[in-house]
């Protein structure tokens, strides 16, 4: 039901982002999604990805600030509207989306998210039969 994501503290100038690619890229990890959300001075860039603890553990020796958390994913059918019925689940239910991206793989729509209520989110999936996606489940579809 969740997956792992770095996130990465990115300051606004020139070669901090080539950092981290060019350091994935040597250790060999796959980057599976990404997304940036930024400020005047600095972003935040998420990364999902095929190895995320080798890639914490490459990326923290390479002196990049980074954090490793768990994420909820659901796996969507390609179908307009899929995620807003999703989204409409958790809204119901009173939970609130703090981020969320989402992303083509493998024919499926995968929605990845956080939310101010990770327990009460994680039930509303069981109890409302939404296919979530694991981490092996995402490394298959790779």
């Amino acid at each position: 039901m969740t997956i792992h994501q770095l996130s990465i503290f990115i300051e606004n100038h020139s070669g901090t982002l080539i950092k981290v690619l060019e350091a994935l890229k040597e250790a060999n990890i796959q980057i599976i999604a990404s997304t940036v959300a930024d400020t005047a001075e600095y972003g935040i860039y998420r990364i999902i990805c095929s190895e995320p603890i080798r890639a914490y553990e490459e990326l923290k020796k390479a002196g990049i600030t980074i954090t490793l958390s768990e994420v909820l994913a659901l796996e969507l059918d390609n179908k307009p509207g899929r995620a807003a019925d999703a989204i409409s689940v958790f809204s119901k239910a009173g939970i609130s989306i703090t981020y969320m991206y989402s992303f083509m793989l493998g024919g499926k729509g995968i929605l990845v998210f956080r939310t101010d209520n990770f327990e009460l989110a994680r039930d509303t999936i069981l109890q409302n039969y939404m296919k979530y996606i694991t981490e092996k489940d995402l490394v298959k579809l790779v």
